[in-house]
């Protein structure tokens, strides 16, 4: 299934509700990733505020340039305003939309968390998660398990859209829990008729996890299937050359990038480039790539309130940043335990930064394991109408997944 690649010379401008993303790209949200900080990492490089040679700006729709959505929050949490879930939700001033995710599995905590949305003007966009693969979240019949339960679903979006007033509603979803019950094609069904203002696709089943290819052909006959609403693809998108290959590919009204900006922030300016037809940015050697480690850290740090803390939350990011280049395990492991900004900086300098940005650097970065069986609730699979709405203990008291 393709399009005809003459549309995608120039994508349209994505329609979100009545925000207007271009390029039409969005930063997926991933726990413990896609915070105030790395968002800023990310949109700085989208706006050309800094980076690798610079792009001239441009003025094509309103606010930045793409969408940069939080991590995920659940519902319950917020709604009982969790001191760590208050603080994921705080936005910069800059930022323009303010998206959230959410995840719930009760219709009426989801009505309660989007109207606490609304009333205390948290957000511009909300978007709700029926996509995370991972078993504390699958067990309690969340994430991609839920979609599954088309009644349930539906009840979900109806709550949301009907407190949502004027934000717009969108949902990011997996093509099912496995080859065998797949979902995604009903799901996008019940979202346009729910007043669902856009659909995300993970063209993966919950089973494979992050592991095996991206079916991009699925997400090709999900916008056939939901020509309504803008349709936007997710998985194996590594590089800019990527999304524009799935948009013209499958005709789909944008891409989601996830584990391809991992240690990879300035990502977002090639796309920017790319779909606005310029020059490619440079590619950046290990001493750009230095500076950038440094400020993500300090950005944490900045945001945690505690430098330590801020360090110690990068450590995660190290093997992501430094994959490809001439880093040796002992230096990985020195820069993996750092515990300050002044000790990242003389392991940083131990190293050789003038090493060119190595070949065959992109590719697959974060989860990449195979799935395995996708952990249920007993009985689930028993009847898909069924809209029994789990204990209150479906819902972790702290956001992630």
């Amino acid at each position: 299934m393709t399009a005809d690649p003459a549309t995608l010379t120039r994508p349209e401008t994505l329609r979100i509700g009545p925000h207007a993303v271009w390029p039409p790209v969005e930063l997926a949200p991933m726990a413990g990733i896609t915070n105030a900080p790395f968002r800023t990492l990310c949109r700085e490089f989208a706006e050309g505020e800094r980076g690798f040679g610079g792009r001239p700006p441009t003025d094509r729709g309103s606010g930045g340039k793409g969408l940069f959505v939080s991590e995920m929050i659940t519902t319950r949490a917020l709604v009982e305003r969790n001191e760590k879930t208050m603080h994921l939700i705080h936005f910069d001033a800059s930022e323009t939309p303010r998206s959230i995710q959410l995840y719930g599995v009760d219709p009426a905590t989801v009505g309660k968390a989007v109207r606490m949305i609304v009333d205390e003007d948290l957000a511009d966009h909300i978007d709700l998660n029926f996509g995370c693969p991972v078993p504390k979240v699958t067990r309690k019949g969340g994430g991609s398990a839920l979609p599954f339960k088309r009644n349930l679903l539906r009840a979900i979006l109806r709550e949301a859209v009907g407190n949502a007033g004027d934000l717009p509603v969108t949902i990011k979803m997996r093509k099912g829990i496995d080859d065998d019950h797949l979902t995604y094609l009903d799901a996008g069904r019940i979202a346009v008729e729910e007043g669902v203002t856009a659909v995300a696709l993970h063209g993966r089943t919950a089973a494979q996890h992050y592991g095996g290819t991206a079916d991009w052909d699925a997400i090709a006959r999900l916008k056939e299937h939901v020509p309504e609403i803008p349709v936007l693809g997710n998985g194996d998108i590594w590089c800019a050359d990527d999304a524009v290959r799935m948009m013209r590919e499958t005709g789909c009204d944008g891409v989601v990038v996830g584990r391809g900006c991992l240690g990879r922030p300035w990502l977002f300016g090639d796309l920017v480039a790319a779909f606005e037809g310029g020059a490619a940015p440079a590619t950046p050697g290990f001493g750009q790539v230095a500076r950038v480690m440094r400020r993500h850290a300090e950005l944490l740090g900045e945001w945690i309130g505690d430098e330590a803390r801020g360090v110690v939350d990068f450590r995660k990011h190290v093997p992501w940043y430094t994959k490809g280049f001439s880093v040796g395990s002992d230096a990985r492991r020195a820069l993996a335990t750092a515990s300050s900004l002044a000790e990242m900086d003389e392991h940083l300098g131990g190293l050789d930064l003038t090493q060119p940005w190595p070949a065959h650097a992109d590719g697959p970065r974060g989860r990449t394991a195979p799935g395995k069986r996708v952990v249920l609730p007993d009985g689930w699979l028993n009847d898909p109408y069924d809209c029994t709405v789990l204990t209150e203990d479906a819902e972790s008291d702290t956001s992630g997944g």
